[in-house]
């Protein structure tokens, strides 16, 4: 241990650093013994030159170098002490200095930028520690939203095995491979696939979710043509839309239509945008109501909308509609996962393209979407 750390040798020392603030640490021994002399060198400074000239604004030197060490009740004692020399070099060393007021007003000057520098400095090391503090939470809520994420990603991925496994059981049982089944029995078995199906959309929603907010969406783009995909999509949807009532319909633009319903991106992605605004039509219309996809082409650019006569949405749910996880209070929102809309989102927007959603007149919701146009690949 070296010696300046036994108390019986440095007790007075050791009691000026606790003044100060300052651990009994070799890197806080070097900045309070370079902070002294530098009070010191100003000091010196003070005396060696005629009283006209004011040496007393370095004592502002020292107290920046220190501050970011230093407690606001030291901060304030030092900045005293700098203000005290200052003022006490009117008088000392007492050589029969003739005292005026230019001088006098010279070292109030000099005082008065030293006190505000100390305030400041205080005030500034407040704000880095607070700045400091906000980053360290911010770091932390970072952290917490990695491990979140990938918890729910390999628990999305883990729970698709026993569901997949679950309803190839219950298909094996309604093509009466472990005996005969009931027509009532066969009703049931149909209700608990179509639920553990459903299931696992959202299990495979959700994990792409993850995954495209992680790594990005990855497309396999080619030439396509839009308005069959759209009529695929409706037909695999026609048995959802007939057991809820409601007639699914597609119209058209004018004879060369499809001409111009030629777009360069993902099949299978864009199948997904259309088949999750339709389901989310399809789901939000009453009993005996038309869903209409309506396709057509505006200024080089390929148009599609969903539209549908349900409650529509919401004037202040409008702006967070495609939000993962946005489940607003009305019906409309209220039913869903929050999950297919952001996916849509994040299709489109990968084929720099634009998604939207609006209410129409006199009820129901437009949901729609606008692709970059490439022409029929024949005529190019």
């Amino acid at each position: 241990m070296p010696p300046w750390t036994r108390a019986e040798n440095v007790a007075p020392t050791t009691n000026l650093l606790a003044t100060f603030d300052w651990q009994l640490d070799l890197k806080n021994l070097s900045l309070f013994w370079t902070t002294i002399g530098l009070f010191a060198l100003v000091f010196t400074l003070e005396i060696l030159t005629p009283p006209d000239y004011v040496m007393g604004y370095l004592y502002i030197s020292p107290i920046l170098f220190a501050k970011p060490h230093l407690s606001r009740r030291t901060t304030l004692l030092i900045t005293a002490l700098a203000v005290v020399l200052t003022l006490l070099n009117i008088w000392v060393p007492g050589h029969h200095r003739e005292i005026h007021p230019a001088m006098v007003a010279n070292r109030l000057i000099t005082v008065l930028a030293t006190i505000v520098t100390g305030i400041l400095s205080d005030r500034n090391r407040h704000i880095q520690q607070a700045l400091v503090q906000q980053q360290a939470k911010l770091q932390i809520q970072e952290k917490l939203a990695s491990l979140r994420e990938d918890f729910a990603s390999t628990l999305t991925h883990d729970l698709k095995t026993p569901i997949l496994g679950a309803i190839e059981t219950l298909k094996a049982f309604d093509r009466e491979q472990f005996g005969s089944v009931h027509p009532q029995q066969k009703s049931v078995l149909n209700t608990i696939i179509r639920s553990h199906q459903t299931s696992l959309k959202l299990l495979e929603t959700l994990l792409d979710v993850y995954r495209n907010d992680l790594e990005g969406l990855k497309l396999d783009c080619r030439p396509l043509d839009l308005a069959k995909l759209a009529e695929s999509t409706a037909a695999e949807l026609f048995d959802l839309a007939a057991s809820r009532r409601v007639h699914l319909s597609l119209t058209y633009g004018d004879s060369d239509f499809r001409q111009f319903m030629w777009v360069n991106g993902d099949a299978l992605q864009l199948q997904r945008v259309f088949a999750n605004l339709l389901t989310n039509a399809i789901n939000h219309s009453p009993r005996g109501a038309k869903v209409e996809v309506e396709l057509g082409d505006r200024a080089g650019d390929c148009v599609v909308k969903i539209l549908d006569t349900g409650a529509g949405i919401q004037p202040d749910e409008m702006p967070h509609l495609f939000e993962r996880f946005y489940q607003g209070s009305s019906d409309r929102q209220a039913s869903g996962s929050g999950l297919g809309l952001y996916l849509a989102r994040q299709i489109v927007e990968a084929h720099d393209g634009t998604i939207w959603a609006q209410n129409r007149v006199p009820q129901g919701a437009s949901f729609g979407f606008r692709l970059r146009a490439i022409g029929h690949p024949t005529t190019r």
